[in-house]
């Protein structure tokens, strides 16, 4: 009798697989910081050297934060791949301005229910909420196809300052994510057709979130495969509801 051979097929990974995985894992990072963090150990009544105190009295409060802590890594997957679909998403838009508005006016919605998820206020100016720096990376993939034309320095040059932009917008107005995404978007975009330069780049860059290089199995598995089973309008709305849920449930906690 021969010997078998094991034969590994990787997985065939839709536009809307991706869609579905980032949400899910982004969903258990927000658990882990509003419910868990926010809600149940009150993360922000402690400093450093307290919270170290209080877990080493209690092992229920100790087993809640690496609850907060695992799930917080676990989120850090969903940013490489909201980076690759928003790249995949201009580059087959067949409007930009309505693509760049739509995520715009979920971005202005998003706001208060972030803040009051994020920090018990309707208005909070010290951080503001992933899609923001979301459209500012769309804004940034426009500039850089305006210039997709030239070559040599100049392109290099062209390209270096609008990424350089970008990033002190994110970073100006503290977008969540806002450094990795410009980055991974920077990456997905410039080095669309050199997959192992990407990968690797992209993986260097998602380790800001120690889990973000795991989600790159996800994105070299994808088909390029756009039929949405589920509409495209349910994503945006689940950012800014799930925030508004997850808040109302973290106010009650507290």
């Amino acid at each position: 009798m021969g010997r078998r051979e094991f034969v590994w097929k990787t997985p065939d990974i839709t536009a809307d697989g991706l869609k579905m995985f980032a949400c899910i894992v982004m969903l258990i990072q927000s658990i882990g910081i509003v419910i868990i963090e926010k809600g149940l150990i009150h993360l922000d009544q402690y400093t450093q050297a307290g919270l170290n105190e209080a877990m080493a009295q209690n092992s229920h409060l100790m087993t809640l934060a690496g609850m907060g802590s695992v799930m917080q890594l676990i989120g850090g997957m969903a940013i490489p791949v909201f980076a690759f679909l928003l790249v995949e998403g201009f580059q087959n838009t067949s409007d930009y301005r309505k693509y760049l508005l739509a995520m715009g006016v979920t971005a202005l919605i998003s706001e208060i229910p972030y803040d009051w998820a994020m920090s018990g206020k309707l208005l909070d100016m010290s951080s503001q909420n992933a899609l923001i720096g979301t459209c500012i990376c769309l804004m940034m993939l426009k500039c850089l196809d305006m210039f997709k034309e030239m070559s040599g320095t100049a392109r290099t040059l062209v390209r270096v300052l609008v990424v350089l932009a970008a990033v002190i917008w994110v970073s100006m107005i503290r977008a969540e994510y806002g450094l990795c995404m410009v980055l991974l978007v920077a990456v997905f975009y410039v080095f669309d057709t050199r997959n192992v330069l990407k990968t690797i780049l992209g993986c260097m860059i998602s380790l800001m979130y120690v889990t973000g290089p795991i989600a790159f199995y996800g994105i070299w598995c994808y088909n390029g495969e756009r039929k949405n089973r589920i509409p495209k309008y349910v994503y945006y709305t689940f950012y800014p509801l799930h925030l508004l849920v997850l808040g109302a449930v973290g106010r009650y906690l507290t």
